[in-house]
């Protein structure tokens, strides 16, 4: 795969984890952000925070740079609102793509796919404070190279249930009208 085509792929994943994350940061129980599932684990605050800090690590690779800064978030909402600024600055970056970025290969090893697993992550502990995110077939949803943004399209194909779950599942819903 030639750099150009390498660079549109890691900037339609940086698209996917945008889709994902707005997914499971929109409606978080306010009251559970600084809630530990366990003395060794991270709240939903730090978290956020951290993918704050994957992704200004990202954008630094992508204008050549190897730095990591870590920076606390004061409340939930700023932090989501610099995370999504930072999703904003990387796809620039990588739009742009000067002759010094990394390789597309080691941004999405590196900082995008942290970034995947801590957004699961925040999923899960959404579920155990009872405020679950509904399962959806991302394949069909309507994600689209650029949009990183918090205005993310509305889920196209969401379902009930566990598509994992041996057994009777319950019927996925019909696709939204006009999809």
């Amino acid at each position: 795969m030639d750099r150009a085509a390498s660079l549109r792929l890691l900037r339609h994943a940086l698209a996917t984890l945008a889709y994902r994350a707005t997914k499971v940061l929109r409606g978080f129980p306010v009251e559970a952000v600084c809630t530990r599932a366990s003395p060794r684990t991270r709240t939903p605050l730090e978290l956020l925070a951290h993918l704050c800090d994957l992704m200004r690590w990202a954008e630094g690779m992508a204008c050549g740079e190897l730095r990591w800064e870590v920076t606390p978030l004061p409340a939930w909402d700023d932090g989501v609102e610099r995370f999504h600024a930072s999703l904003a600055a990387l796809d620039a970056a990588l739009a742009a793509a000067p002759a010094s970025c990394r390789p597309a290969e080691q941004i999405f090893q590196g900082p995008i796919a942290d970034a995947l697993t801590h957004v699961g992550q925040l999923a899960l502990l959404r579920g155990m404070v009872g405020s679950p995110v509904r399962p959806e077939s991302y394949a069909r949803a309507e994600i689209r190279t650029g949009q990183v943004g918090r205005d993310q399209p509305p889920p196209r194909y969401e379902f009930d249930g566990d598509a994992s779950a041996p057994g009777p599942r319950d019927a996925p819903n019909p696709p939204a009208p006009g999809s």
